[in-house]
């Protein structure tokens, strides 16, 4: 069975608060994997926080147990790891790379049977154009055998950001427009409480309206009682009679009166 041919790569971000130890763990690391250290950048941000970037080369055979102990060196931020096969591009690149050494040999053998000076020109030509092409096919299966033999780690290690000191909030003077906000905001308010209130009671008192509308309207189409005649009525009070002066005694036509 055909061993399969796998590119690996990693990308790892780790915070920690000593960067400079967990840059060694990852140097020692890939050194007793059989591996080696590549490239290493670091640099100070903006905020002050330094930020270091390392390539490890690993075998792969190795290659797993590194990236486990990586991942635990510290806060692990993100990790993505990417595996792609290229076991028929490295079949096609050998055979290619055979064919070309086989029509490199065939034009050397032809220089040698050459007998004019135009054959062995034209040979020398067509010579070097196919040497050309067989060191990139060459350079090609070169490059492949190590991707796939070595896998690649890129770990970045930053420390953890400073929290923020917090900040005292300064009471700002009241100015014209700022109460100016604020009443409106108040007045906005209370209409908006208020529409609601009447939107909450606008069904009761249509009810009620609609309930005295009904009363109304039957006691105004509804017909009268007979009135009660009544059943004795007050005498009238009689006149008082005037009175009579009382008549006065008769006299003489004389005027005297009488003795005995």
């Amino acid at each position: 069975m055909v061993r399969p041919n796998v590119i690996r790569t990693a990308t790892l971000g780790i915070e920690t608060t000593d960067v400079q130890k967990a840059l060694a763990a990852a140097r020692t690391a890939a050194d007793g994997a059989g591996g080696y250290v590549g490239n290493e950048s670091t640099r100070r941000g903006e905020d002050g926080r330094m930020t270091s970037t390392v390539t490890l080369r690993v075998p792969g055979e190795r290659y797993d147990a590194v990236l486990g102990a990586m991942e635990g060196s510290g806060k692990l931020l993100h990790r993505k790891v990417d595996a792609q096969d290229v076991t028929e591009k490295v079949a096609d690149i050998g055979s290619r790379v055979s064919s070309q050494q086989a029509s490199v040999a065939r034009v050397r053998d032809m220089m040698g049977k050459a007998s004019t000076l135009s054959d062995v020109v034209m040979l020398e030509s067509e010579l070097s154009r196919r040497q050309s092409d067989l060191e990139s096919l060459l350079a090609q299966q070169t490059a492949l055998k190590d991707q796939t033999s070595m896998g690649t780690i890129t770990l970045e290690v930053s420390e953890p950001a400073a929290k923020p000191e917090p900040v005292e909030k300064k009471e700002k003077e009241p100015t014209f427009l700022g109460a100016l906000a604020g009443g409106w905001d108040v007045f906005t308010r209370i209409v908006r409480y208020l529409t609601v209130a009447v939107g909450a009671l606008l069904p009761f008192a249509l009810t009620a309206a609609l309930v005295a509308f009904v009363v109304r309207l039957y006691r105004s189409r509804r017909p009268a009682r007979p009135k009660a005649s009544p059943a004795s009525t007050p005498a009238q009070a009689q006149a008082p009679v005037p009175a009579v002066p009382a008549a006065r005694p008769a006299t003489s036509d004389t005027g005297a009166d009488v003795q005995d």
